[in-house]
């Protein structure tokens, strides 16, 4: 049996803030325009920010987030969605790169990015900061960031600003978030099976089983 997993505290965000965030257009892959709120208005929802759409790194979040199976989120009430700050005509190449089966939007202006505080920076994890179970192996990563960005450079320029990191909330129904957290470097997606954990979501932590959707 796997040691029970602790989930990092979750930063502070005031019901103003969510309630200013809440109006902010997203697009979809079909560039639809839809407000942020709107995505979490009905059903507790995960909130996934990733970087810009060629981040080799946030890829392989996402494809261990398109891990969670289907049935345990239908069993905890919730759902994930991604959000990327590059274009939307991104999304439909980068959900069948990653085999994300969920929603994922695009906010390119980064309004939404702003109002949530989310930081900018380049910089990977210091010294004194926890290695992500997704990017443990620094060599790996770097090759798979720059194997994923020379694959795509020519659509290079619509991926998105570069500097701009994500973060993972849980919100909803309604205005309401039980938790959120913004990524302190390009590398710090807190880990799947404690975010799944803080949205009560039945999820296999590392060394147990399942894999399929």
């Amino acid at each position: 049996m796997a040691a029970p997993i602790k989930a990092p505290p979750s930063d502070t965000f005031d019901q103003s803030t969510l309630e200013k965030a809440a109006k902010i257009p997203v697009l979809s892959e079909n560039g639809e325009s839809v407000t942020f709120g709107s995505l979490f208005e009905n059903q507790k929802t995960i909130v996934v920010f990733i970087r810009h759409f060629f981040c080799g790194v946030c890829k392989m979040y996402v494809e261990e987030l398109a891990k969670v199976p289907k049935s345990a989120l239908d069993a905890a009430g919730t759902r994930i969605v991604v959000i990327g700050c590059g274009e939307p005509s991104l999304i439909k190449m980068y959900k069948e790169e990653t085999k994300f089966p969920y929603e994922i939007y695009a906010e390119p202006t980064r309004a939404l990015h702003k109002t949530l505080g989310l930081m900018q920076n380049m910089a990977g994890p210091t010294g004194d900061e926890p290695r992500r179970r997704y990017a443990k192996n620094v060599f790996t990563t770097s090759v798979v960031a720059a194997w994923y960005t020379l694959k795509n450079i020519g659509l290079f320029s619509k991926a998105g600003n570069i500097t701009q990191n994500g973060g993972e909330f849980i919100l909803g129904p309604g205005l309401h978030v039980t938790y959120g957290r913004r990524m302190r470097n390009s590398q710090d997606h807190v880990d799947v099976p404690e975010l799944m954990q803080e949205a009560g979501v039945a999820y296999p932590a590392e060394g147990e089983a399942s894999t399929s959707n």
